[in-house]
């Protein structure tokens, strides 16, 4: 008896996880651990406490610990409150980048829809009498134009549009103004100009009528006192709508503008020339277009993936070869941000489910939103003594304490390599350089240049070795290609006024990293001290020898100083763009399994449908079919039954024969079951016994048409042709 009692306590935490279900648990558990599950849910559960409210003296209590860093269930939910809190982080961030992309846009829009807005009171408020009547005012001073605005976004596909247009509804109305949004399928050729009236009372007075007309919106806007404020109806695709409905509909607003003055705001994802190929000129006539420019989406995607991978909001990163897949996958897809934003969160929780020792970062994070401070080696020690993978004892102490350090000094190269990412992408926007292309190079540890390789290679080009006579070659950022190449190609082109701007820009970035910082103040003096020489020298030049030779003189300066730019930033590549990749301890903060997300992403159904049908019992987990191992039994799935069954057979399969043996099969257990009769049955029970037998024949026809069926519809199988009506043919083979 007293032996059973730490059996019971260490189930303990066991009964409390699998009352709470999450992702990543087992369907299915056997059934031998039922007692032990009753009997431990008898006693009182340990309270569990949550990722950001678990205080370090937790692991101090010896009761229990190992229940805790035995548990898989306890890791897979504090893992599972990691990732929940790093990928708020992620998501927020997301939002504000964007928000802050459109926040101009969004203004200017704002700004025109009230100078609309007061152009259209200026023909005069009409009198309660006027907006009560079931026609138009007309006179010779109404206006006949509806303004609208063309707001160009630029996107492949529109589901990047749904959000932008929602933010901008929620900020119009943030200004004082009634805001209705409509989608294109409101102006189908179904729906009609009476849906479209029908959509439009339901965004502005909240109910749908019946009949609905223009006069209830009329008289809701005037007879509510809410006359003082415009009415913008957004239509974020216009491109799909149906031509005839909007045109009609246009119609209508123009006669109804003294009494509904609309202010409409269109969503054109091609060209400025989209209105002319769907509206006629009458309907083009009555139109007052503005036009506005949103951010394309390469810009968003730059900005998203500045604010995330190279300021680091969190401490999750990716490698090169998930990076590379994830710019494919944005670029080669559809071009929208909301499909990067999908497979990011699925990288990240891969990355969570897989590394044990992720569950630090939700500690950094809640860390950081509390004292705003670093990871120093003691912080980063007291999240190391509270991992479920670590026992506290004295023999560990000393690698636990150099492991604090190690990830402490990884978080400090990391800055490092942001600072030079950032310092590149500076130069690289007078050569269009994207900084997703950028990025992906930055992490491509066999681009690292070594020390010694560099420095043998100028030993050799000081010894005369080189046969270049560049100067700008015998720099190993020249002859490394792509995106840094070019970007240095362009700094070295640059003139002197551009090039001051950027080590203007440079200085901005670099002010919190006193080690680079010290490097650019020794640029700063050499291309001052340049400037200065240039310029008595142009002095004394104009006076005596003429502008030839001044010119001459500047231009080699200039190009000394572009020179120095460019050993600048040969020394921070060679000694500060270190991927992460090759920082030990990388693998707790960086995702690159590329493997599984690419299977995860792109997939292949039709292999995992397989696997899930022949290896049903890793995921079942039940007692029968784990003791059988691969031999088949009546207890098992249909369609399991039937396709390991179809593995005996080649290219095409007989139906009477896969039959028979599904058939022995299923009534394998019944006949071992049945005994053999001692007297002869009565010809009454035999008849009995005939009908129940065709009764079960009839069944079991009927689970296997419907497991040819599940086995077609999965595209396993193929069904019989005319030509040969008793043969199934296999579509997939081997897995």
């Amino acid at each position: 008896m007293a032996a059973s009692s730490p059996s019971n306590s260490s189930l303990q935490p066991l009964s409390t996880a699998e009352n709470d279900l999450q992702p990543f648990f087992v369907l299915h558990k056997a059934s031998h651990h039922g007692k032990d599950r009753t009997s431990a849910g008898q006693g009182k559960p340990r309270k569990r406490n949550k990722l950001s409210l678990r205080s370090p003296q937790s692991a101090n209590n010896p009761e229990g610990s190992s229940a805790e860093e035995c548990d898989p269930h306890l890791c897979q939910k504090t893992q599972i409150e990691a990732f929940d809190i790093v990928w708020a982080k992620i998501e927020s961030t997301i939002k504000d980048v964007l928000r802050d992309l459109n926040a101009s846009v969004f203004n200017n829009i704002q700004q025109w829809v009230m100078e609309c807005f007061n152009t259209t009171r200026l023909v005069g408020e009409p009198s309660i009498a006027e907006a009560t009547r079931s026609f138009p005012v007309l006179n010779n001073t109404t206006p006949l134009k509806v303004y609208s605005a063309l707001v160009i976004t630029r996107n492949i596909e529109f589901v990047d549009d749904i959000m932008t247009f929602e933010e901008l509804g929620l900020f119009l109305k943030s200004h004082g103004c009634h805001v209705a949004m409509l989608s294109s399928m409101e102006f189908s050729l179904k729906n009609g100009i009476a849906g479209c009236l029908k959509a439009l009372l339901r965004e502005f007075l909240g109910s749908s009528f019946d009949p609905s007309d223009i006069q209830t919106l009329a008289s809701w806007y005037r007879e509510q006192d809410n006359y003082n404020k415009p009415l913008v109806l957004m239509i974020n695709d216009l491109e799909r709508c149906c031509g005839s409905v909007l045109t009609e509909f246009i119609l209508m607003l123009s006669e109804w503008v003294v009494k509904v003055p609309i202010i409409l705001i269109f969503g054109v994802a091609t060209t400025v020339d989209a209105p002319r190929n769907i509206f006629p000129s009458h309907a083009l006539e009555c139109l007052c277009p503005s036009m506005f420019m949103l951010v394309t989406p390469a810009e968003r995607m730059d900005a998203i993936v500045e604010a995330v991978f190279i300021k680091h909001c969190t401490t999750f990163n990716i490698g090169h070869k998930v990076a590379q897949l994830l710019r494919n996958y944005f670029i080669n897809q559809d071009g929208t941000i909301t499909s990067f934003i999908r497979a990011l969160k699925v990288a990240c929780l891969l990355h969570f489910s897989t590394e044990p020792l992720s569950l630090i970062q939700g500690r950094v994070i809640v860390e950081d939103e509390v004292r705003n401070s670093g990871l120093s080696p003691e912080t980063m020690l007291k999240y190391l003594e509270e991992l479920p993978s670590y026992a506290r004892n004295e023999e560990v102490d000393q690698t636990k304490k150099s492991m604090a350090e190690g990830l402490s000094e990884l978080l400090t190269v990391q800055k490092l390599w942001s600072t030079v990412v950032l310092c590149l992408y500076e130069a690289g926007k007078y050569s269009g350089v994207r900084l997703l292309d950028l990025f992906c190079e930055a992490l491509n540890q066999v681009l690292y240049p070594s020390r010694d390789s560099v420095c043998s290679k100028r030993d050799e080009k000081d010894h005369g070795l080189s046969s270049t006579n560049d100067p700008c070659q015998q720099y190993s950022i020249m002859q490394s290609g792509g995106s840094i190449c070019q970007i240095v190609r362009k700094v070295r082109d640059l003139p002197s006024g551009k090039l001051d701007q950027l080590i203007e820009s440079w200085e901005e970035l670099t002010v919190d990293i006193s080690e680079i910082h010290e490097k650019l103040k020794i640029l700063q003096s050499s291309v001052r001290c340049k400037d200065g020489k240039s310029s008595r020298r142009n002095s004394k030049d104009i006076s005596k020898r003429g502008v030839s030779k001044g010119s001459i003189h500047n231009d080699k300066d200039s190009r000394m100083s572009n020179l120095h730019a460019i050993a600048f930033l040969d020394d921070l590549v060679r000694n500060y763009l270190r991927p992460i990749e090759g920082i030990p301890f990388h693998e707790i903060f960086c995702f690159k399994n590329v493997e599984k997300l690419q299977l995860v992403l792109i997939g292949d159904p039709r292999r995992r449908i397989q696997v899930d049908l022949l290896e049903f019992h890793n995921i079942l987990h039940c007692s029968c079919c784990n003791k059988s191992g691969k031999a088949l039994l009546p207890s098992m799935h249909d369609s399991s039954i039937m396709y390991s069954l179809a593995q005996e057979h080649g290219d095409l399969i007989n139906l009477h024969d896969w039959f028979q043996s599904f058939r022995t099969i299923v009534l394998q257990h019944t006949n071992k079951r049945k005994q053999k009769p001692k007297q002869t049955p009565l010809p009454k029970k035999r008849k009995d016994m005939s009908g129940s037998e065709d009764q079960n024949d009839a069944s079991i026809q009927a689970r296997f048409c419907r497991g040819v069926t599940e086995l077609q519809i999965t595209g396993l199988v193929r069904m019989p042709s005319k030509r040969r009506p008793d043969f199934v043919q296999r579509i997939a083979f081997g897995i």
